[in-house]
């Protein structure tokens, strides 16, 4: 569970409920139109998916958005350490002798890569569908990513729709006479404008910043795999090895790392 997303996004609610409640002397029912919702939220919901395949929408929709709250954990610092143990052992007993671990592993990047070095496949090669790899999982993670600025894009301008659609009711009003429906028709056409920022700034705009945070970590753990790999394949020293995938780690993790390593070999 990722605590920033919860608190983020429900704190954005309440802060704005609050804001209601203390400009109406908590009368919402101003602010709760049907209408407003059917033409924000439903019309740029649809327009969105106009968009792309249908597919993105039934099934990487709401895979995405689970990710937002539910964040897959990256063990940087434990991918670390699990390539310096195999090249340990690459080096002791040769690359066959990791098939086993290879199989055993969580990591999908990692596995692949492993059996590719265990099948004895050349290392550009290895290298070459690695990165194939990544690039194509860059694509399928920022296809959602752009679904949701599409949509944070269309909210807005569904909101602008409702507000003109509000205010040809309200030029409707003074001319048949009927100043009555002047209110309505005004209130109307400013909520659907209200939908529409809220839906863009609370919800849509941040779930894509946040899946793309989310691809950048898990490529930049990628990366860092793919130059174990071809370390560990080319032989080098375990030391060699680790200093060189330590650097994609921040500074305090780094020596959290190192600090631990060497306790546990006192």
């Amino acid at each position: 569970m990722d605590a920033a997303s919860f608190v983020g996004f429900i704190g954005c609610w309440v802060a704005c409920a609050i804001g209601i409640v203390t400009a109406t002397g908590g009368n919402i029912a101003p602010y709760l139109d049907l209408p407003s919702v059917f033409i924000t939220i439903l019309g740029s919901f649809f327009a969105t998916m106009l968009c792309y395949p249908m597919e993105m929408t039934t099934k990487g929709l709401p895979q995405a958005t689970k990710y937002v709250f539910f964040t897959p954990q990256l063990d940087t610092a434990g991918t670390i350490r699990t390539i310096v143990e195999f090249s340990q052992k690459a080096r002791r007993e040769g690359l066959l002798a990791l098939e086993a671990e290879a199989e055993q592993l969580a990591n999908p990047f990692l596995k692949k890569g492993l059996r590719l070095v265990v099948d004895g496949t050349d290392p550009e090669l290895v290298r070459s569908i690695l990165e194939i790899e990544m690039q194509y999982m860059d694509e399928r993670h920022k296809g959602i990513v752009g679904y949701y600025f599409m949509w944070g894009s269309l909210a807005p301008a569904f909101g602008m729709i409702g507000t003109l659609i509000g205010l040809v009711g309200m030029l409707l009003s003074l001319g048949s006479g009927s100043v009555e429906d002047l209110g309505p028709s005004m209130a109307a056409a400013l909520i659907t404008t209200l939908y529409g920022t809220l839906m863009a700034n609370i919800f849509l705009n941040p779930f894509a910043t946040k899946l793309s945070g989310l691809n950048a970590d898990e490529l930049l753990l990628n990366e860092l795999i793919l130059e174990g790999i071809l370390s560990m394949q080319a032989g080098e020293n375990p030391r060699i090895i680790e200093e060189k995938l330590l650097v994609f780690l921040s500074g305090e993790a780094r020596n959290s790392l190192t600090n631990s390593q060497y306790g546990e070999e006192s």
